[in-house]
């Protein structure tokens, strides 16, 4: 069996999201496609792993055992038995999800909630279309390598993110981001890595590329992460899964109000904390912070009807003693009064705030409005403390005519500027319009605004001429000076204003 071709792969997984186009609304192809897509790539897996069980132990009945199959396909709930039906697909598929959920506790609720027995949404026709479209693809490893089908799932994750557009937001951060930001923390094997709002999974992924990358062991990185929505999760959990990632631990649930990773009682603490939460949250858990069990508003109360520093807060309460974190917020952060002045005024005041990023406006779905990273860490080095390293790249990236994108080679460069102002420390010389080490003693005696144009800010572009252009401008203006004199003197003496 030949490898499919990325691009071919790519190709055929979006032409079945056309397939359910009409019946099914652009901001939920996911729900449906994702679930078909794990189903049909671990039968293929199970039926290759059978294979060579059989070859190994000549007997059927020992070659379905659970050494050899990394997820068990219980009897009736295989893709082929699916596939036979010709009614009431959308039930056999209900069937088989929910029995395969069952034989592998750690797939439990993976394949989400669509509606698959809605005939209105999804009749037995269609639902024949699409299997039937699946099917024309063996997703078996031999056939498609675990890299190239979990780039594929990324791709679509994109695509429909594309698609989704204002909502997209709730699960799809741009991947030139997420890598800006996994390369400001640096991730090694070994480490742990925790994303309190890990939507489909991308910024966990990214971390396991960065360790590979850089020639470390992605096994050995410990992955968590929570999220609310029950489809996304699913989505998550299935996008590690598809990575050939086993040992990850990604759960449903409202992070704020009800945070699900704890030891004895108290938040359990990682190495590398990232996030994009949702920008300016109103209903976030006020009532329940007020007293919180986990004391993350030891900063203070975030607003009311603004989550934003009670996620900067969870975060930091999630780091160990050496943990560092960047999280993604709105441009508000960095000037709002009130409770958030006060928490950042402390944040600031304890040497917590490394390091802000502003990126260009537009860059994330569903909202047009500015963003920035914040650099948290516990331990900084001695010599940077009492200063906050600044980087205005809000004009590096690529317009678009909907939204503006940041390529890779740009959310490279402008990890490289961070990276060289960090390395040499507020010694180093400014970037100016660009970055600069800014002391606590400034922002201080700006009561704490961290408003990146206060201290980062293009120099206004003067005009130069030469002394020949400037002498011609002057005689022409002095010449228009002279005849507009002598028509207002005409005039006040037409009007008996003024003698001849």
């Amino acid at each position: 069996m030949t490898l499919i071709q990325l691009d071919d792969l790519e190709a055929h997984l979006w032409q079945a999201a056309h397939i359910i186009t009409g019946p099914i609304d652009a901001s939920d192809y996911k729900t449906y496609i994702f679930p078909i897509l794990f189903f049909k790539r671990i039968c293929d897996v199970y039926d290759e792993e059978m294979a060579d069980a059989l070859e190994q132990v000549g007997d059927e009945e020992l070659a379905k055992g659970d050494m050899f199959h990394r997820i068990q396909i219980p009897p009736a709930c295989h893709w082929n038995d699916v596939f036979a039906e010709t009614k009431d697909i959308g039930q056999a598929l209900k069937d088989s999800f929910r029995g395969i959920e069952l034989s592998n506790p750690q797939l439990h609720g993976i394949f989400g909630d669509a509606s698959w027995t809605n005939k209105e949404r999804l009749s037995d026709e269609l639902l024949a279309t699409l299997l039937n479209h699946f099917n024309k693809v063996n997703l078996g490893v031999s056939n498609v390598r675990n890299d190239d089908m979990g780039r594929a799932y990324e791709y679509l994750i994109k695509r429909f993110a594309d698609k989704a557009n204002k909502k997209a937001g709730e699960f799809y951060t741009p991947r030139t981001i997420v890598r800006l930001m996994v390369n400001i923390l640096d991730p090694q094997a070994k480490e742990s890595v925790y994303d309190p709002a890990c939507g489909t999974g991308g910024m966990l992924l990214e971390t396991i590329h960065h360790v590979k990358e850089s020639g470390g062991e992605p096994r050995e990185l410990t992955i968590k992460g929570q999220e609310k929505n029950l489809t996304t999760e699913a989505i998550a959990r299935m996008n590690l899964f598809l990575h050939g990632q086993e040992d990850f631990e990604i759960v449903r649930g409202d992070t704020l109000r009800d945070p699900k990773f704890l030891k004895n009682d108290r938040l359990e603490t990682f190495d590398c904390v990232i996030a994009n939460p949702p920008f300016s949250l109103k209903e976030w858990g006020h009532d329940k912070w007020s007293a919180d069990p986990y004391g993350r508003s030891k900063y203070g109360l975030a607003p009311k009807t603004n989550g934003d520093f009670a996620w900067v807060q969870h975060m930091y309460a999630s780091l160990n003693e050496m943990g560092r974190m960047a999280v993604v917020l709105p441009h508000g952060v960095l000037f709002r009064g009130g409770a958030e002045g006060k928490i950042r005024k402390q944040l600031l005041k304890e040497n917590r705030i490394v390091a802000i990023v502003g990126v260009a406006s537009n860059l994330f779905y569903g909202t047009g409005i500015p963003a920035c990273i914040l650099v948290l860490r516990k331990q900084r080095p001695e010599e940077h403390n009492n200063h906050v390293l600044i980087v205005n790249a809000e004009e590096i990236y690529t317009k678009g005519r909907a939204q503006n994108t940041l390529s890779e080679k740009q959310a490279d460069d402008i990890y490289d500027i961070y990276q060289k102002m960090r390395i040499k420390g507020p010694e180093a010389e400014d970037i100016e319009g660009v970055a600069r080490w800014v002391p606590l003693s400034e922002i201080k005696e700006n009561e704490y605004n961290l408003n990146i144009a206060r201290y980062v800010q293009k120099p206004l572009e003067e005009e130069t001429i030469s002394v020949e252009e400037a002498l011609k401008d002057f005689t022409q203006k002095l010449a228009a000076l002279d005849k507009a004199e002598q028509e207002l003197e005409a005039l006040l003496i037409k009007e008996g204003l003024m003698n001849e």
